[in-house]
């Protein structure tokens, strides 16, 4: 029977960097990053007390109570081809009763199927001659399925946790659809050439017209932040506040170098678009981008995107991900536009397994989220 504990630092450090799941948000940075929430580093230990798993958990206390909601982003990273997964979640429920959970939430890191570039642009192409609406990527037949991951959903929920709701392919607070480019095992001549052709010319557009894409350090991260609020007004979504960036730019430093990079694309000193990237265990994710409302033409997206990339591969990286996408195909959608310049791309769009939650208190359970649901 396997236990349960908080671990050390250290001792998860040394571990989740050997798992290739180890997804940022189960790193020990992550934890220091998000100030508003608690956390425990936990390990799973066999009966020989090796560590064998391990979960970043951060707690958010109810007001008032003295009960708390546990979050597990991106994990835990376990065995997740396990054919006996409540061995594995037995003594994570015992833990976090003992720490006063009502409730706790997960996204598991499994990717459920996959949708390569090319059948989705055939079925977009379908969908414009024949005047189709509202059709979504559920709609076109995946390339890939993991039955491994319909077997973990079939436990999970036999165990009495629960998939939550997702509305346009984003859950509450991770998105379930995500846009992962492979390099493994590829060129960059390769992967340039299965970008689309216009996406090509824009990056060698963006270069002839004098952009220079740079990696900059914290000291340029006010300007990336000040570029951020002009992007946020553009596009109508809420930010963070600067101290948080410069809380997860340091953190991540801290704990790797090479963990956390700030793209700058300028053109004659003026900064044009900058980016923040994020690297663990073989996996890049461009985490943040910002762009400026003038000198669109000379495409800095384009080659900030590409430099990124061009980095990754440089690295040994197998993937690149520009992280969430909407699952519509509709392209009167507002939405639509996150999938069509990732698009552009080349890669696949990978649907994960979503976000869980089990009740350890039902009752207290079931009244948070109809507070939630009337916020």
């Amino acid at each position: 029977m396997m236990h349960v504990e908080v671990v050390s630092p250290k001792d998860y450090y040394s571990f989740i960097e050997g798992q290739q799941l180890g997804n940022f948000m189960q790193y020990p940075s992550w934890g220091q990053v998000k100030t508003e929430w608690q956390h425990d580093l936990l390990g799973w230990f066999d009966q020989d007390q090796s560590m064998v798993g391990c979960g970043l958990v951060l707690y958010r206390k109810l007001p008032g109570l003295n009960k708390y909601l546990a979050y597990i982003p991106r994990g835990p990273v376990i065995d997740w081809g396990s054919k006996r997964l409540s061995d594995w979640f037995e003594p994570l429920f015992e833990f976090l009763r003992r720490k006063n959970v009502f409730s706790i939430k997960m996204e598991p890191p499994l990717v459920r199927a996959k949708w390569n570039t090319p059948k989705i642009k055939n079925y977009l192409s379908e969908i414009r001659n024949f005047g189709l609406k509202g059709k979504r990527l559920k709609d076109l037949g995946p390339d890939y399925v993991d039955g491994k991951t319909e077997f973990v959903q079939q436990e999970l929920t036999a165990m009495g946790w629960k998939k939550g709701e997702s509305e346009g392919g984003f859950s509450a607070i991770q998105p379930e659809y995500v846009f992962r480019l492979p390099l493994e095992n590829r060129s960059l001549d390769e992967i340039f050439a299965d970008l689309h052709t216009n996406w090509r010319r824009n990056v060698r557009k963006s270069e002839k017209q004098g952009v220079v894409v740079t990696e900059g350090g914290e000291e340029d991260l006010r300007e990336f932040y000040d570029l951020l609020k002009v992007t946020a007004t553009r596009d109508k979504f809420g930010i963070r506040s600067y101290s948080y960036f410069e809380t997860m730019y340091r953190t991540m430093k801290k704990e790797d170098p090479n963990r956390v990079r700030l793209y700058l694309a300028k053109y004659e000193d003026r900064l044009l678009a900058s980016t923040i990237a994020i690297q663990t265990n073989g996996h890049v994710w461009y985490l943040y981008g910002a762009s400026d409302n003038e000198m669109r033409e000379k495409m800095p997206n384009h080659a900030i995107q590409w430099k990124m990339i061009q980095d990754a591969h440089a690295m040994g990286a197998h993937t690149y991900d520009f992280r969430g996408i909407s699952d519509t195909l509709d392209e009167e959608d507002h939405l639509y536009g996150l999938l069509r310049f990732k698009l552009g791309f080349g890669g696949e769009a990978c649907q994960l397994i979503g976000e869980w939650d089990y009740p350890l208190q039902p009752l207290l359970h079931w009244a948070f989220e109809m507070y939630m649901k009337k916020r």
